[in-house]
């Protein structure tokens, strides 16, 4: 694996793990008076989201959807489980990224971030298949 793509795995795993973290912080918090938590209310979006934000915040919540897998207590196949869903949210992210990015890097490093999430995906779902889970 190349230094490219271990500091992208890096920090896709740092992006969506602080995204979960947030995510879960938000629905722990769900009922109580946020006053006074300026931007902790994490639920809650401004009418006029931009069309990027709209299709990031889609792309989590169904990662987050997907990562929400039934534990078996084999730690192989959950993680594989979970991070094929984690991975497809990566590429989902890197999509929006293609759509409405500009910036020339930022553009690169979305196309780096698909090739290499299906790969680790199509390897994922090949192990779980010899695996028979």
């Amino acid at each position: 694996m190349s230094k490219t793509t271990i500091i992208i795995a890096a920090a896709i795993a740092f992006a969506c793990a602080t995204a979960s973290f947030s995510g879960a912080f938000a629905q722990d918090m769900k009922g109580h008076d946020m006053k006074g938590h300026a931007g902790m209310a994490m639920n809650t979006a401004p009418a006029d989201d931009h069309a990027s934000t709209k299709a990031f915040k889609a792309a989590n919540a169904k990662m987050h959807e997907g990562m929400a897998i039934e534990f078996s207590g084999n730690a192989d196949v959950d993680f594989a489980r979970g991070m094929i869903a984690h991975h497809q949210g990566a590429i989902d992210m890197a999509k929006v990224e293609l759509e409405h990015g500009k910036d020339p890097v930022q553009r690169r490093l979305a196309e780096a971030v698909i090739k290499a999430q299906e790969q680790e995906i199509a390897d994922m779902q090949a192990w779980l298949k010899e695996h028979g889970k």
